[in-house]
């Protein structure tokens, strides 16, 4: 298998006796000699291509999948073969875990596999519905077609994800930051202040009082603190990967959270107009089409509802039907569908109402982010200014008594 072979470097020379290097995968270095010398090439030295050190940025990311396949159907389009597009976006890539994805990919597909079947081995990065849309294409013989469709719907997909990660990267970058200033003036600052408190000889005002102990004791259970606050995360993260019951709980209470449950419900509808636009369209049919959904629909309430929605159109309900009888889809959703239904559109109803539903998250983004940050500007002043406030406070109330 292709995802079993190892990436060797070699260098020797080729038929006319010149200089040759460069990188070849195969189960062990005595296949990787043999496919060489059936190439041609003199290969003098050939060994495992070392691994860097440090690997950070490296992994491939849904991005690079979305970029890969863009370039790829650009290529299509310009009609050139898949074989040579594989190896032109190959050598147009920098990073070395993509390179050699597409390079294993552009293997299979050389040796006489299906570009689907040589993508289904990397089921990491191509899922099954990435897959049987390739397969659609390579079947129909329309693939340069459905790489674009796969293309678009990968950027749309990204591009979705990137606004949600907006709406909630800046506050939590700003709380762990405020956390992180918090501590060091209780460990650093204030400790230096209350020595300077002891000679005063009178009685430190409440509120200093109540920050000196604090102080007191984040210095001495500060380790403990680290480690519960590293172990919840870590705790949490294990969970999600591995209870489903408790990934579901929190994608459930995610829909329901203030501010950001209306992003995340518009996100989920956004995704599952586009997934199921593009499926519909690439000619799946429609209960094949409402299981690739699901699965792609990235909350489990909404999952279980296309699911459910997938076996009332086997029992012959409508898909306007069975998506109103799920109660979890808007109006707006719902008009569209009935009319592309209809009138045999559904594919080009819902793709605009992944439109409006992507623009809708967008501006919800932009407005969250505009009420965001003079609130965590306010959190952040009462907090520090509050600490810096408890410290002055008995020096200027010496300085009314003197």
């Amino acid at each position: 298998m292709a995802g079993s072979e190892i990436t060797f470097v070699w260098s020797g020379s080729d038929r006319t006796g010149r200089s040759a290097q460069g990188e070849i995968n195969a189960p062990s270095v005595t296949i990787a000699k043999a496919q060489l010398r059936r190439q041609g090439i003199k290969a003098k030295r050939v060994r495992k291509k070392p691994q860097p050190l440090f690997s950070f940025g490296q992994a491939i990311k849904p991005a690079d999948i979305a970029v890969f396949t863009r370039q790829l159907a650009t290529m299509s389009k310009a009609g050139v073969t898949m074989v040579q597009g594989i190896d032109i976006v190959m050598e147009g890539t920098d990073k070395a875990p993509m390179k050699d994805l597409i390079r294993q990919i552009r293997n299979d597909v050389s040796g006489g596999a299906p570009v689907a079947l040589s993508m289904s081995k990397h089921d990491k990065y191509f899922d099954d519905l990435y897959c049987s849309l390739i397969s659609a294409g390579e079947n129909s013989g329309t693939l340069e077609v459905m790489l674009d469709r796969i293309a678009i719907y990968k950027e749309k997909t990204e591009a979705l994800k990137a606004k949600i990660k907006k709406a909630l990267t800046y506050p939590i970058a700003t709380m762990v930051v405020a956390v992180v200033v918090t501590g060091i003036l209780l460990i650093n600052v204030v400790p230096q202040f209350a020595v300077t408190f002891e000679s005063f000889g009178s009685d430190l005002p409440a509120f200093t009082q109540l920050v000196v102990a604090i102080s007191e004791s984040v210095q001495e259970w500060w380790l403990l603190i680290l480690g519960g606050m590293g172990g919840s995360i870590f705790l949490f993260n294990r969970l999600m990967r591995t209870s489903q019951a408790f990934s579901d709980r929190i994608d459930a209470l995610l829909l329901k959270a203030p501010l950001f449950g209306e992003i995340v419900k518009d996100s989920v509808i956004a995704r599952y107009s586009r997934t199921l636009s593009t499926t519909f369209a690439a000619g799946v049919p429609l209960v094949e089409a409402l299981d690739a959904t699901a699965a792609a629909s990235g909350n489990a309430v909404y999952a279980r509802a296309i699911k459910r929605m997938r076996d009332d159109v086997t029992s012959g309900l409508s898909l306007y039907q069975a998506t109103r009888a799920s109660g979890l889809f808007p109006m707006f959703l719902l008009q569209m569908t009935t009319i592309g239904e209809e009138s045999g559109t559904l594919d080009e109803m819902l793709g605009k109402v992944a439109d409006q539903f992507e623009q809708q998250v967008d501006n919800a983004v932009d407005s969250i982010s505009t009420l965001i940050e003079p609130l965590i500007m306010s959190i952040l002043g009462v907090l520090i200014g509050g600490l810096m406030i408890a410290m002055y406070l008995p020096i200027f109330m010496l300085g009314t008594v003197m």
